[in-house]
């Protein structure tokens, strides 16, 4: 996510953190309790799972510096709906403290709910184009949580062993041959199929494969956002590259239609993490869990391109998965602790060594230019190289109509798999949903 994804991700996890206690105030500001001496109580309701044992140390570390200070962490994540999920938060009378926004639609969608932030410290040092998709004319109502970007994560050792040079995919054809060359050697790699895809995550190819052809229609979320009828101007070469995919993909019972049961664990823990196949569709986000299963894999890890041929070859979509967002009707007490938390964790030299080492982060901020702040693992490094090139597409998927990236396109894209549903029939109704929406 990223983010909503990120965005809405694996089988519903919720992973409910500890309370936490206390923390220092990176403003020099007494964030305590109030004025009755009572703990302010700071409640998160974040997605991104992969986050969630940083998180978790971080909210320990400023509690202990705060000790008027409580902070509670839910993380919903996996390959759940996190916004049906902080819907259902809200109306159960629940409401956080601090919660997580993806774009125009959600700036929209929570109006009612979001504090602007426009006074915060940290404004100034966010990375050009990172606060557009949550500024409006009121204000600005999200604080990025980091750049991320995805791309064919790859083993290096099996394109090595394969005698394939990545360095060289840099186009659509090279890809291609690529794939069939790896297809030709599996017995001697060892490996069961090219690719691992996980249909059954409807935000991998609804959200973050559509955005490849989307990503090159739309310049920003915000365009997208605003955009009343869908071109789907790549449509064509967005098939290709789904079908290159799938056509040499793990599939359970041998069926193309069994893709669809292949969800985030089964394609990076399972297959990815030991070895089974030699790339997979994922962002740098993924390196904690590929690691965990498999440290020297996660250390021979890359990420190729997203090739839309004929259009642009050579890049990844990077951009901001999630921000954070605090609720406006929240007491003062909570929203000036809330600040205070955020500002330390990406501001504070304690709370940067954590962004960058704990939770894996590519920050979205001016003030990370040491060396001892610069990206340790490998894929997180690949994504700031493409970026430090130019070799980007946007994400737009932020500006995409409430739901329709995974519930209209992601599903369809099930049926198109499973054999029920034509290419063509694809193309027509998500011009038709968008155009629905956007009335």
């Amino acid at each position: 996510m990223g983010l909503k994804r990120i965005l809405s991700l694996l089988t519903v996890t919720v992973l409910v953190g500890t309370s936490i206690v206390g923390c220092s105030s990176s403003n020099g500001k007494d964030s305590s309790g109030d004025a009755s001496g009572d703990k302010v109580v700071v409640d998160i309701f974040q997605f991104k799972v992969e986050a969630k044992d940083a998180l978790e140390k971080a909210a320990k570390v400023y509690e202990e510096k705060n000790p008027n200070i409580d902070i509670n962490i839910e993380t919903v994540g996996g390959g759940n709906d996190y916004g049906a999920a902080l819907r259902s938060k809200f109306q159960s009378g629940q409401e956080p403290t601090i919660f997580n926004i993806g774009g125009p639609q959600d700036v929209e969608d929570w109006a009612s709910k979001l504090e602007d932030l426009s006074d915060q410290p940290w404004v100034d040092d966010a990375f050009e184009g990172t606060l557009g998709s949550v500024t409006a004319d009121e204000g600005i109502f999200g604080m990025p949580f980091n750049q991320e970007g995805y791309g064919f994560i790859y083993n290096k050792e099996i394109f090595e062993k394969a005698g394939i040079d990545p360095a060289t995919i840099t186009s659509y054809e090279a890809l291609e041959n690529a794939v069939k060359t790896l297809d030709s050697k599996k017995n001697e790699l060892g490996i069961e199929a090219v690719f691992a895809v996980p249909g059954k995550e409807k935000w991998v190819t609804g959200l973050h494969l559509l955005n490849v052809a989307l990503g090159n229609e739309f310049e920003s979320g915000k365009q997208a956002y605003e955009a009343k009828s869908l071109n789907f101007t790549y449509n064509k070469e967005l098939k290709e590259l789904l079908d290159l995919q799938t056509d040499y993909a793990f599939m359970p019972d041998g069926k193309k239609g069994s893709i669809n049961s292949v969800d985030y664990a089964m394609q990076v823990e399972q297959k990815y993490s030991t070895g089974k196949v030699a790339m997979v569709q994922m962002g740098n986000w993924a390196y904690g869990g590929i690691e965990g299963v498999n440290a020297d894999i996660a250390a021979n890890s890359g990420i190729l391109p997203m090739p839309l041929k004929g259009v642009k070859e050579d890049s990844i979509p990077v951009g901001v998965p999630m921000y954070w967002s605090i609720n406006k009707d929240e007491s003062d007490a909570e929203k000036d602790a809330a600040k205070d938390f955020l500002n330390w964790l990406y501001t504070s030299d304690e709370g940067k060594e954590m962004i960058i080492n704990d939770f894996n982060f590519i920050p979205a901020f001016k003030g990370y230019e040491s060396d001892e702040l610069q990206p340790k693992d490998p894929l997180s490094a690949d994504v700031l190289n493409y970026a430090n090139n130019g070799k980007t597409t946007p994400w737009v998927f932020m500006g995409y109509p409430s739901g329709w990236g995974e519930n209209i396109v992601g599903a369809d894209i099930q049926k198109y798999l499973d054999g029920s549903m034509s290419w063509e029939d694809l193309v027509k109704n998500a011009q038709k949903t968008w155009a629905e929406e956007r009335e």
